[in-house]
Formats: structure tokens, sequence, C-alpha cells
């Protein structure tokens, strides 16, 4: 495996590369071309001569890989299955490499693909994308090659064939790749070989994206054309004074990284844009829409990526938004009450469930479209709501516990009480406490005051105490009947907090 200090030198050597070839195109486009008119020239290409050969399907390449991967798997005793190998499985993973050797010269043996790629724009760098199929594809490999450009002769939907004899196959940069074994990685293959390694068939395929959505992101669908629906850019990113570009912030050093969410589930993914595509100083459009692209992973092959072929890969044609807008005021009492001997309502969770909870008029709500939500938990005999994001793969988490209705007109000059207990604390996590004069039933709808409560740190390699926070006065509502909300604002990674909520009150005169 490169280290850390390597891959930073390979990536600024691949940019170096990038920078050079995006001059040396420009002159010769400008010595060459007359107008403004650059296109793939027209070819009469005839099916080529593969010796009698079968090509191999690129699934039967990849399960080729995949025999030696399994075999280093158990040549060290480990399982697949368990979850104290994954580390070790992982690092042989990335570290088998299998490489096609063939003596027989009269007997080369191929492999087909259909192109998916190109890098007209600039947002591919030598490198061609191929999938086993024009539609309904299983598999997809990323062929690195040391040619610039490449759209000239393997356009998109280009049928191709490889040969394989004396090339390597293995996982570079997260992707199965296909190349040239040089040292532990699976290197680019030199130019003087791309005709005789590269094949080009006569067939150009429509191309039929395969419909996924960012639950779905796999290993396996990776190096494929894919479309995901019903996504936008963040609402920060694309409003207000400075809406960010594909890749054109002083930020952007090799890539941009742009999210996109989903307006179905509100996960998020991300789109890398190359600081050398020539949309890269457009502006983020604001509307929804499609993605249409090739799935791949980012340079250290540990978080999934989205890359365009061009800008017109998304079709955001929709002005109608799906951002969640939240109806809350500040509000703050100013009498500052210390409460009474009236308790108007408590709850210390003892002996329940959620589906109790529930049962009782709480509501469990997400709103950021994720799965977490609160859950009842216990230590040492106690009971409390509890909520964290950790490991829940969602970047964006918004979940409310609501209490049921509240009644207040029996008592005055109330004040809410509670206790909280912060683990392993990133101070980067919200949580805090609404109220609701009059709750429809879905947090979305309702009209929220946010009061003011310190909410306790927490240690951020463990577990705290539950500390009593000061109480809340709230005897400046009007209304008879109130709901209070618990808010948890979190996201994985980064803003994980376990919290722990327990013996609420309320109490007045």
């Amino acid at each position: 495996m490169m280290n850390t200090t390597k891959k930073y030198y390979k990536m600024n050597s691949i940019n170096l590369k990038k920078l050079i070839s995006v001059l040396v195109l420009a002159v010769t486009m400008t010595a060459c071309v007359q107008d403004d008119d650059f296109r793939t020239p027209a070819l009469d290409i005839e099916e080529p001569d593969l010796n009698g050969s079968t090509p191999l399907l690129l699934s039967s390449v990849y399960d080729a890989w995949f025999q030696e991967f399994a075999d280093a798997v158990d040549d060290a005793g480990l399982d697949f299955d368990s979850d104290f190998d994954v580390e070790a499985i992982e690092a042989l993973r990335l570290q088998t490499k299998f490489t096609y050797e063939n003596d027989d010269p009269n007997n080369p043996r191929f492999m087909s693909g259909y192109v998916i790629s190109t890098d007209k724009a600039g947002n591919f760098f030598e490198e061609l994308i191929l999938q086993d199929r024009p539609d309904s594809p299983t598999r997809g490999v990323r062929l690195a090659i040391d040619v610039n450009p490449l759209f000239t002769s393997y356009e998109f939907g280009r049928k191709i064939f490889v040969k394989l004899d004396g090339l390597s196959v293995g996982i570079e940069n997260g992707v199965f790749t296909i190349g040239v074994l040089s040292g532990d990685e699976v290197d680019q293959i030199p130019s003087f070989s791309q005709e005789e390694v590269i094949l080009r068939s006569s067939e150009v395929a429509e191309i039929t994206p395969l419909e996924i959505t960012f639950e779905d992101f796999s290993d396996d669908l990776t190096n494929l054309f894919v479309t995901i629906n019903n996504v936008q850019f963040g609402k920060d990113d694309v409003f207000g004074d400075s809406p960010l570009t594909f890749a054109g912030e002083p930020s952007d050093e090799f890539d941009g990284e742009r999210n996109l969410e989903s307006c179905d589930t509100g996960a998020t993914a991300v789109l890398s844009t190359s600081t050398f595509a020539d949309f890269k100083s457009l502006t983020l459009p604001s509307q929804k829409g499609s993605f249409e692209g090739v799935l791949t992973k980012n340079f250290f092959g540990d978080t999934f990526n989205l890359v365009l072929n061009d800008v017109t890969g998304l079709v955001f044609e929709n002005e109608e938004r799906c951002d969640i807008e939240l109806i809350i005021e500040d509000s703050e009492c100013p009498t500052n009450n210390i409460g009474g001997s009236n308790i108007v309502f408590e709850e210390e969770f003892t002996g329940l469930s959620i589906d109790d909870l529930l049962s009782n008029g709480w509501v469990n709500q997400n709103i950021s479209r994720g799965s977490v939500l609160y859950e009842v938990g216990s230590f040492s005999g106690n009971q409390y709501a509890q909520i964290n994001s950790f490991s829940s793969n969602e970047s964006s988490v918004d979940t409310w516990l609501v209490t049921p209705e509240i009644n207040l007109s029996g008592s005055a000059n109330e004040v809410l009480s509670f206790e909280v207990q912060a683990n392993f604390d990133t101070g980067t996590t919200l949580l805090e406490v609404l109220i609701a004069e009059n709750f429809t039933g879905d947090v979305i709808t309702t009209s929220w005051k946010r009061f003011n409560v310190e909410i306790p740190r927490g240690p951020s390699g463990g577990f705290g105490s539950f500390e009593a926070v000061d109480p809340v006065d709230i005897s400046c509502l009007t209304s008879d009947t109130i709901h209070v909300a618990f808010r948890y604002v979190g996201g994985d990674p980064g803003a994980t907090t376990r919290y722990h909520i327990d013996n609420i009150e309320i109490s007045g005169n």
C-alpha cells in the first residue's frame, strides 16, 4: 500500500501532467483548428481480429482476481464473516494483485467492455472507465493508461477489447483497476502499448444508466454509469452572497467536493469535480433534479464519489426544492421562577420501552429523512432516553423527541427541569429544548419557541455523568397545553455526541 507521502507525490505528479497536457492541447488546437469546431474525427472501424480468441467477460476478470483474494484470506487463516478480521481482510484486498501470464502469443486473451467515461470536459484523466454491458451492468473496471486525450479514440459507448496478456488487476484508489504492475501498485499502461492493448470494436452502444440511490452504494457498483433521481445541492452551498462553484474555490486544490442531498431520504453523497474540468468555475445549480455519471471513490479509496462526464450529467430543472423550513422563534421568560411543589408533568423512563412511550403519546420523529431515532437505554438499573448518530453513516441527523400534551391550566409559575449525560462529546452536536403551544402532531408544520438551555458538556473519549440543567422558566407561555421537544442535530462523522436525558419534570404553584 502507498504511504501518505507517496500518495501526495503521485497526486501532484498527476496534476502536473494534466497541466502540461492542457497546455500542449491548447497549442495544438490554436495551430491546427481554424474555428471553434473540435470534434471527434469520423472513424470507419472494422471489427478487430482477435485471433480466434473469445473475449472474457468483465465479470470473469473480476472473479479471477477475487479468487486470488479469497485464497489469500484463506491462507492467512481469516474469516470473511468475522468483524474482528475486517481490517486485516481489507489490507489483503488492497494487496492482492492478479497478473495475466501467457506464453503463447498466437492465443492472446482479451476482455470486452463499453466505455462510460470521457475526458473531453477534463473531468477524467488518463483512464477509461468500462462496464460489462450497455444496460443493466453488473461489473465495471478502471483502465489506467498513460494517454491523454482519450475521447478522440474511445468515445462514450464505444465497445473495446483489452488485451490482458501481461496486464494486472487489483484494487487501486478503492476501485477495481486494470494496468501494469509496478511494485505493489497497478499502474498505468504505457502510451506506446496503446494500440496493441486496446482494440476498438465497430459498435458504439447507447448506454442506459443504472438507476440507484445513495443507500445502494457498494464496491460492486463502482465503475458503473448510474443515475440518481430527486437530488439537490445544500441550500447553504447554492444560496447567499457567494454560492459555490463545482471546483473553482481557492480551497479546491485538486478536486472540488460538493455534497448532493437526497430529497427522498436526506442522505448525502460527494460529487467530485477535477480542478482541470472545463466547467469547474460554473456555479452549482440551485434547483433539484437528477445526476448521471460514474460511481467511484476518492483518491484515498475511503469514500464513495460521484463524477460527471460533463455538466450535462446534471439535469436540475425543478425549482421546487425539498428543503425543510422549520418555524422557530427564540423565547425567554423574564420572571426567573424556580418552580413549586405542584408537579405538572414528570418522566423517569423507568420500566418503559420506546414503544411504550409512543403509546403514551410521545412523538419520535427524524426530519432529516434518516433512520436515527431516540431509544430507551439503561445502565445499572437506571433508564433514560438516549440518542447518538455514531456509525449511522448519515451525514445529517435532525431528530425530535416530543412529550405528550402537558396541561398547565391548573398551575402557575412553571419551570422545566431535566438531567443530561453527555458522552463521547464532539463539541459539534446540538441538543436543544423547544416548546409548542399548538402542536400539530408533525414537528415540521408546528410553530416552536426555542428556550435558552445550557446543555452540559461531556468527555470526548468516554461517558460523562448526569448533570441537572438550570431550571427553565416557562411561565410566560399563554396556552393551557404545551408539548416539550428535545431536538438532536448531529451527523456521522464529526457530530456524534451521545446524549442521555432523564428525570424530566415541570413544576409550578
